[in-house]
């Protein structure tokens, strides 16, 4: 287990600082729209049983947990990109950053446009 000075303790810290400093908004039905709208890894495009939020801007980036800045990543790709910027993450990985970034906007626009507030509501 370890110890209160371990780097893993520190780390762990600092996250936990940095999540607090920041308001996230991203909510359970939007999360679950996202995986299906993207149907796996948002990255590698790999059909994952277990995805995980990765945020396109990472949070130590001043990044948040929002509907246009979450996707759903594999565990590798989260891993491997960790807070990299990801359109430089995705040309060293030799993915289609274009396609990325094409089709998350798209996902983005259209679960923007389905998530809106009403008016007066």
């Amino acid at each position: 287990m370890p110890t209160g000075g371990s780097k893993q303790v520190r780390a762990a810290r600092k996250r936990k600082k940095r999540m607090a400093r920041v308001e996230h908004d991203l909510t359970d039905a939007q999360w679950d729209a996202l995986k299906t709208s993207w149907g796996g890894c948002a990255y590698c495009g790999k059909p994952a049983e277990s995805l995980q939020k990765d945020c396109i801007q990472a949070i130590s980036r001043g990044g948040r947990y929002t509907l246009g800045n979450v996707v759903p990543a594999c565990g590798s790709c989260n891993a491997s990109k960790c807070n990299a910027e990801v359109t430089g993450w995705m040309r060293r990985k030799k993915l289609d950053e274009r396609s990325f970034l094409v089709r998350h906007y798209e996902i983005s626009k259209d679960l923007t446009a389905h998530f809106a507030p009403l008016d007066g509501a």
